[in-house]
């Protein structure tokens, strides 16, 4: 009984805070462990007028000891006659350091040029030296009043020698025009003589928030702090490193544009105002996750967006209560209504064209900071079936490649529960002739029709897979080596049929067919789900399937919008339909999105044509 118990506890929950991970010997720990304590205890908001707090503070709530990469900066500033202590403080390799030294240390630390600015208290808005051609800035009041004291107010003549040819020239001087405006400089503020003389270059903001400027820093700016003054200075100094931008990896096309979003949001934002070159174009940034305080940029056209729409959006947005947000995906999961059988229902673009046609349309495109993808919403079905050089190409090509990629879909959803049903249930839909090629081939195979099925999918996809994580010139190797030299084994060794190998080679190269990775991917798994039903019940079990299949789509919504459309509900317009019109005739967006603007053209957009 002890030795059950013992196996028993083996497996027994016990709360992760009963767990001690502490080494009591460690003394870097323990001083760990007290800054923690202390960051707890004391988590102040606003910022202090005493410089000495707001270091204590920043030293505790970012680690410093600890920390290796944050760079905490005294000096002394100089002002009116006057030395301020400040810090500032940055993250090493977020922020560019040079533009630190050049444009905020040193033009705060020199004590001439605070020294430019002072005037002796007075100074001239406004001042007439005989005419408005005379003034000059470089006058000097005490000698213009002394030359009015010394002469009366008649007109006099001065005689200048030049040194060219020695003649005497005679200037007039009214002093019945000399008017001097003497007022009194407004008191010092050292809050604005920082923010508008010494630091003109730098995008400054001010605030009294410790959050306002934590989260700066963790962007990429410095903070700076200055005694006596209960505010600190948000400074832009980004100088992180980041990708360029390069052609999309995943979405290829031969005629069309080649650039691709990056992991910075404003690149991103920049490839789209180059393309919508409209101010129509809002983006608004929303923080998403408690820790990580992910900046999400929600774009949309004013004039032609549904208001609705954008609400929703932001709506779901700003109620997310998670710490972290990383990628697009968990974006994606959260944001979504459903996830039924896993159905794609927002779609995720690496183009910005792609996302420019959708910004026309009246859609709504979110950005995320750190990652290379943009979401378009709402998305419907068609949209995931649609390719970015459809808008490229003539209708003729178009069209026919929009049904080669809707009977590739299908080839990939129902071609191997189809083998499987024909096989096992309706032989009688089989030619003779074939049905005995299919009997021989099979003769020597010991294993059931959905075995050899299940072992070649499998196959397949693990070859798949493993082509993606392997190294790109070892990836192409792999491809050729799986799919002749082991499948030739196997049709050899008698595991699997050859007309089974042809039929999972025409699934699999339909399945690349499908533009989005995402919705072919759902396709994939839909398709063991169509296999089992199809050993069970062949053509019945497919057709229950479809059935449920079909219904759970006409059921979705994305964004309010049905997943089906145009096809359910049917909508009957050259806007929304699944099939390509010519362009003089893409006179409606789509009618589903409501949008305040539905008409995109003119009826008769080429005038040229018609006069």
């Amino acid at each position: 009984m002890s030795v059950l118990n013992k196996v028993l506890n083996l497996f027994k929950y016990e709360p992760a805070q009963n767990y001690n991970f502490v080494l009591m010997g460690d003394e870097q720990e323990e001083k760990n462990i007290s800054y923690k304590a202390e960051s707890n205890s004391s988590d102040y908001k606003v910022v202090f007028s005493d410089l000495s707090k707001n270091l204590e503070y920043i030293n505790i709530k970012f680690n410093t000891l600890i920390n290796s990469d944050i760079v905490v900066r005294e000096f002394n500033i100089y002002a009116r006659n006057k030395q301020y202590s400040a810090f500032l403080f940055y993250i090493d390799g977020m922020s560019d350091s040079e533009l630190i030294n050049d444009f905020v240390i040193k033009p705060l630390m020199l004590r001439n040029r605070a020294n430019t600015f002072e005037d002796n208290g007075i100074f001239f808005p406004n001042k007439t030296v005989g005419s408005t051609e005379d003034a000059s800035p470089t006058h000097n009041f005490n000698n213009i009043k002394k030359f009015q004291l010394n002469t009366d107010n008649s007109n006099h003549t001065k005689k200048i020698n030049s040194s060219d040819d020695k003649k005497p020239y005679k200037i007039k001087i009214s002093t019945d025009k000399i008017k001097c405006k003497v007022s009194k400089k407004p008191k010092f503020d050292l809050k604005d003589y920082i923010f508008n003389c010494l630091l003109p270059q730098n995008d400054v903001k001010q605030t009294k928030e410790f959050s306002d400027l934590i989260s700066g820093v963790n962007s990429g700016n410095c903070a700076l702090f200055i005694d006596t003054l209960d505010i600190g200075f948000d400074i832009d100094v980004k100088g992180f490193q980041q990708r360029s931008i390069s052609t999309p990896t995943n979405e290829l096309v031969i005629k069309g544009p080649q650039e691709a979003f990056v992991e910075n949001i404003r690149t991103n934002t920049s490839l789209l105002r180059r393309t919508i070159n409209n101010e129509n174009l809002i983006i608004e940034n929303i923080d998403v996750g408690n820790l990580s305080k992910t900046k999400c940029g929600v774009c949309y056209l004013k004039d032609i967006a549904n208001s609705s729409l954008v609400a929703e959006v932001k709506y779901r947005l700003n109620n997310l209560e998670i710490d972290s947000l990383i990628s697009s995906g968990q974006l994606e999961q959260l944001i979504e209504k459903s996830n039924s059988f896993g159905i794609p229902q927002i779609l995720s673009t690496e183009r910005p064209d792609k996302c420019s046609k959708s910004l026309y349309d009246g859609k709504v495109i979110i950005l995320i900071n750190g990652n290379p993808y943009a979401l378009i919403l709402p998305s419907t079905f068609v949209d995931f079936i649609s390719s970015p050089e459809d808008t490229n190409l003539k209708p003729q090509f178009t069209n026919l490649l929009k049904f080669i990629r809707l009977f590739a879909m299908f080839i990939t959803l129902l071609l191997p529960s189809l083998w499987i049903a024909i096989t096992n249930f309706h032989q009688e839909l089989i030619p003779t002739e074939l049905l005995f090629s299919i009997v021989a081939s099979r003769e020597n195979v010991p294993f059931p029709v959905i075995f050899e099925v299940f072992l070649m999918e499998f196959s397949f996809e693990l070859i798949r897979e493993s082509s993606l994580r392997v190294p790109s010139p070892v990836g192409s190797t792999i491809g050729i080596v799986g799919a002749l030299v082991l499948g030739d084994a196997a049709v050899s060794a008698s595991i699997v049929s050859p007309i089974l190998v042809i039929v999972i080679a025409i699934t699999g190269i339909a399945s690349f067919a499908i533009p989005d990775f995402s919705f072919g991917f759902h396709i994939r798994i839909m398709r063991f789900a169509f296999i089992l039903f199809a050993f069970i019940a062949g053509f019945l079990g497919i057709g229950l399937l479809i059935f449920v299949y079909i219904t759970i789509l006409c059921s979705l919504k994305s964004f309010g919008v049905p997943y089906m459309v145009p096809f359910a509900p049917l909508i009957n317009s050259t806007g929304s339909s699944y099939f390509v019109h010519y362009e003089y005739k893409r006179e409606r967006r789509p009618d589903y999105l409501n949008t305040k603007r539905p008409t995109s053209q003119k009826h008769l957009s080429m005038k040229w044509k018609y006069k």
